[in-house]
C-alpha cells in the first residue's frame, strides 16, 4: 500500500511542479491585444493564439491529474489509518472517547491554603 502513495504523490509532485510552469509561461490579458496588432506573433512556434489555448489546455490537464492525485491520497491514507486503528475509524472518535475518561481525584492537586490577596502563608 506504501508503494501506491508513494507513486501517487511523486505523481502529484509533478503535476504541481508542471501546473506551475505552465501558469508562469503564459501570458496575461493584456498580451492579447498586442498579438491580435501582429507584434510577437511571428516568432511564436504557435502563432498568435495556438500558445494560448495550448497552455491552458495543459494546465486544466496538469490540474486535473493534480485534483485526482489528491482525492487518491486521501482515499489510500484514509484505508490504510482505518486498517490500523483499533478504535472508531476517526480520529475525532477517538478524541471523543478520551476526553469523556473520568479523572481520578487523587489527581488533581488541593489548593494551597492563601491569606488576603492569594498570597499562600507559610
Amino acid at each position: 500500500m506504501t508503494i501506491w502513495i508513494n507513486l501517487v504523490q511523486v505523481l502529484q509532485l509533478v503535476a504541481a511542479i508542471a501546473m506551475i510552469g505552465l501558469v508562469l509561461v503564459q501570458h496575461g490579458k493584456g498580451a492579447d491585444m498586442g498579438a491580435s496588432f501582429g507584434s510577437g506573433a511571428s516568432g511564436s512556434l504557435f502563432g498568435a493564439t495556438g500558445s494560448a489555448n495550448f497552455l491552458s489546455r495543459s494546465t486544466a490537464v496538469c490540474a486535473t491529474v493534480f485534483f485526482i492525485c489528491t482525492l487518491l491520497l486521501a482515499l489510500l491514507s484514509n484505508s490504510q489509518s482505518t486498517a490500523r486503528a483499533t478504535g472508531g475509524g476517526s480520529v475525532l472518535d477517538r478524541a471523543a472517547a478520551a476526553a469523556s475518561a473520568p479523572v481520578a481525584a487523587s489527581a488533581v492537586p488541593a489548593p494551597a491554603a492563601s491569606a488576603v490577596g492569594g498570597i499562600p502563608t507559610k
